[in-house]
């Protein structure tokens, strides 16, 4: 069974900087890829940033120049560093590890609210 716990969301004013956090109880070298989702009221879920175990990292236009995915494998967790926030960016976040062998595993999602 594998579990991804997220942490850092919260309230930031326009122009301020978060990092997200998701912790994954397997290590991540046994996922093929990982990143984040989110979900903002009233729209479909948008794939922010993915990486794949080659180390590549694509990210959603909107948010190119401004996030960065990254891991640290030796404490299982991958981070989104968000700068330059908009509050366009406001929604609640969640992360994804996938394995082919076996599928997508979730998060649990944390909010960021971009607001002044």
């Amino acid at each position: 069974q594998v579990q991804l716990v997220e942490s850092g969301g919260g309230s930031v004013q326009p122009g301020g900087s978060l990092r997200l956090s998701c912790e994954c109880t397997r290590s991540l070298n046994s996922m093929d890829a990982m990143g984040w989702f989110r979900q903002a009221p009233g729209k479909q879920r948008e794939l922010v940033a993915t990486l794949d175990n080659g180390g590549r990292a694509t990210y959603t236009d909107s948010v190119k120049g401004r996030f960065t995915i990254s891991r640290d494998n030796a404490k299982n967790t991958f981070y989104l560093q968000m700068n330059s926030l908009k509050p366009e960016d406001t929604a609640v976040y969640i992360c994804y590890g996938h394995m082919m062998t076996s599928g997508n595993y979730w998060g649990q999602g944390t909010q960021v609210t971009v607001s002044s």
